[in-house]
């Protein structure tokens, strides 16, 4: 198995070398399927190249547009990937979440008809879980999903919609039988976003962004055998669908070809605004250097930690220690940030252009919007009960 891959990592490298054109390297926009975002040349051309093989979604089946690669081979395309510093081909919620619900609830037919478009990034996908009244307590949605003969008809609000101003389709847990308990009556639907029944309005945050939108649904239609999984039963198929989602917060997605890209050190930055120029660099400042140190053991920790449960998982299927990675991940990515600004002083506090750099202003805004990746995804209190109910096994 050695020599198999080993032969593997030989080509991997040589195709990635001869087909990754310089502008797909190194940071930059890395394309979710949106149809109504346009894609630098060599964007187009890699997403175009990496489909063609495969590796948009490498572990998914040839049939549906993978390239059944095993574990330890996918391992391999990241870490070539990783070595020239190469963008994924594609993201986003179609290939990451819904992508591989389908994969593992779908019919036959729903298979063949989304996947291999989820996998050449044809339409990008929103997700609509959350509403006014159904954030943690997801189950109290109230969006209906209604048999209308040859069709089905919604109506509802859904929020917090992820770049829904530039989405094709939004997958949504309805209620189709509002008689039901809670937990039942609920359905996962398929829905296209051009259509006159779904109005989009975008929420302005504090950072002065706008990822996430108000999704108004008034009467519109989602065809018949878009429905996933059985009728009335989608809340198991919901949960695992979050289950995905949290895979790729916590860094272990196994579908997409997700690949950790290369930023600049902390040391580094922080050399540069703290050192003092002479040939001793360490920083001066004891409280910062044990904080920043701390913040770096944790982040190589948790690669580690990454890698192993990728490593150690049998399937595509994400496991529970997922919520794990999503509690901590939320954490070191807060705690990098205030690192980074605490390095900058006040520098790292600028709003407009003049007398700050774009990196300081950039530190900044990440700085407020990782103020909510301990909410978005399933809160890290929702995640702290998953893990003492389901990894502990505490009883309630």
């Amino acid at each position: 198995m050695t020599r198999e891959l080993d032969a593997f990592r030989t080509e991997t490298r040589a195709w990635l070398a001869a087909n990754c054109p310089p502008g797909a390297r190194g940071p930059g926009f890395i394309p979710w399927g949106s149809q109504k975002i346009a894609l630098e040349p060599d964007t187009a051309l890699w997403l175009e190249r990496m489909s063609a093989r495969g590796w948009t979604v490498p572990s998914w089946p040839p049939e549906y547009g993978g390239a059944g690669v095993s574990r330890d081979e996918y391992m391999v395309i990241q870490q070539e990937m990783r070595r020239i510093d190469a963008r994924p081909a594609l993201t986003g919620r179609g290939i990451n979440y819904i992508g591989p619900t389908i994969l593992e609830f779908g019919t036959p037919a729903q298979k063949a008809r989304w996947l291999p478009r989820m996998a050449r990034g044809e339409g990008g996908w929103c997700m609509g879980y959350s509403e006014p009244a159904a954030g943690s307590d997801l189950a109290n949605l109230q969006m209906r999903c209604v048999d209308g003969g040859d069709l089905w008809r919604l109506n509802g609000m859904k929020t917090w919609t992820s770049d829904g101003i530039y989405g094709d389709w939004i997958f949504c847990l309805v209620r189709t039988a509002p008689e039901k308990p809670k937990h039942d009556g609920i359905s996962l639907v398929l829905v296209k976003m051009d259509q006159p029944g779904v109005r989009v309005r975008p929420i302005r945050l504090i950072s002065g962004d706008s990822p996430f939108a108000e999704t108004f649904f008034e009467d519109a239609e989602a065809a018949k055998d878009d429905l996933i999984g059985p009728i009335n039963q989608g809340w198991g198929i919901g949960k695992r669908l979050l289950q995905y989602e949290r895979s790729v917060h916590g860094g272990v997605n196994t579908s997409g070809a997700q690949v950790e890209q290369k930023t600049q050190s902390l040391a580094e930055i922080a050399r540069h605004y703290l050192g003092s120029g002479a040939a001793d660099t360490r920083l001066s400042d004891l409280q910062f250097r044990n904080r920043l140190l701390t913040l770096e053991m944790n982040s190589r920790a948790y690669a580690l930690t990454q890698q192993r449960i990728i490593a150690e998982t049998q399937t595509s299927a994400p496991s529970l220690a997922t919520s794990i990675l999503k509690v901590k991940g939320a954490e070191f990515t807060q705690e990098r940030t205030e690192v980074l600004q605490q390095a900058m002083g006040t520098q790292g506090i600028g709003w407009e252009n003049e007398g700050f750099t774009a990196a300081e202003i950039d530190a900044n805004r990440d700085w407020l919007t990782t103020r909510a990746v301990s909410i978005y995804g399933g809160t890290s209190e929702i995640q702290r009960n998953i893990i003492a109910k389901r990894v502990i096994g505490l009883p309630d």
